[in-house]
C-alpha cells in the first residue's frame, strides 16, 4: 500500500466506521491490497488517520462482504479472486433465481415502482471510464441497487437474502471493468426495466437470464483456473 490517501475526516454527522469501510473497500477493489493478501491493520491505520478499532469494524464488515477472511490468530487476509468454476456455480444459481424474480416484479409491479425503475436506468447515460474509480465503484453501486430493486418489487424476502448475501457485483468489479462492459450492462438494464415496467412477465424473465449469462461470459475470462474452493471466496 505505497500510495498515500487523505485521512478520515473527524466532523459532525460522519460516521468514522463508514468512512473507513469505504476507503478500505476501495483499496482491495483497486488491488492496493492485492487478493489473497495479508490486511496490516496498524499499516491501514495509520494511512487513514484512525485508531485500529474502526479498520477492525470494518474489516468484520468486509468479511460478510466476502472480500476478506480472518486466519485464526493471524488476522485478515484478502480473498482470492474469483475461478471460473466460482464464477459458473454463483451464476447459475442466480439464473435460477432472478428471472423468476424479475418475472413476478412484472406482475406485481406498480406505476410508482415502474417510475423508479425507468428512473433508475435514465440516471446513468453512458458507461464510466475505467480509469476513473469513483465513477466505476458508483457505477457497480448502480448495477446492485437495479438488482436489489427489482428482487424487492418480486416480495420474496428469502430470495432477496439469498443474493444479496453473495455481493456478487463486488466480486465481479474485482475480476474486470471496461467500457464496453458498462455499454452492455446499460443496454441489458434497459431492456430488463421496460419489460417489468410493461408488466410482461415473460418477457421480463427472458432479458433477466440473457443479461445474466451476457455478464457470467464477460466475467469467465478474467477468473482464475484454480479453484480452492467456493467457501473460502464467499466467506
Amino acid at each position: 500500500m505505497e500510495r498515500m490517501v487523505e485521512a478520515v475526516e473527524q466532523q459532525p454527522g460522519r460516521d468514522v466506521r463508514d468512512e473507513v469501510h469505504g476507503l478500505l473497500t476501495g483499496l482491495i477493489l483497486r488491488a492496493e491490497i492485492p487478493p489473497d493478501a495479508r490486511v496490516n491493520i496498524d499499516a491501514v491505520a495509520a494511512r487513514f488517520g484512525v485508531s485500529t478499532t474502526p479498520v477492525r469494524e470494518a474489516l468484520a464488515r468486509l468479511e460478510s462482504d466476502g472480500l476478506v477472511y480472518k486466519v485464526h490468530h493471524r488476522g485478515y487476509r484478502t480473498t482470492g479472486l474469483l475461478t471460473r468454476r466460482e464464477v459458473r456455480d454463483l451464476w447459475d444459481f442466480r439464473l435460477r433465481l432472478e428471472p423468476w424474480s424479475a418475472a413476478q416484479a412484472a406482475e406485481r409491479v406498480t406505476s410508482d415502482q415502474a417510475a423508479g425503475l425507468l428512473a433508475h436506468v435514465a440516471a446513468v447515460q453512458q458507461a464510466p471510464a475505467a480509469s476513473d474509480f469513483a465513477a466505476v465503484s458508483a457505477f457497480g453501486e448502480h448495477d446492485a441497487a437495479l438488482h436489489r430493486a427489482v428482487l424487492t418489487i418480486a416480495g420474496n424476502a428469502v430470495v432477496l437474502r439469498s443474493v444479496e448475501r453473495m455481493h456478487c457485483h463486488l466480486h465481479a468489479f474485482r475480476l474486470t471493468y471496461d467500457v464496453q462492459a458498462g455499454v452492455e450492462t446499460l443496454d441489458e438494464h434497459r431492456a430488463v426495466v421496460e419489460a417489468i415496467a410493461h408488466g410482461d412477465a415473460l418477457e421480463a424473465a427472458h432479458r433477466m437470464s440473457a443479461h445474466l449469462e451476457a455478464s457470467r461470459e464477460r466475467l469467465l475470462p478474467h477468473a482464475r483456473d484454480e479453484e480452492p474452493g467456493l467457501a473460502a471466496s464467499l466467506r
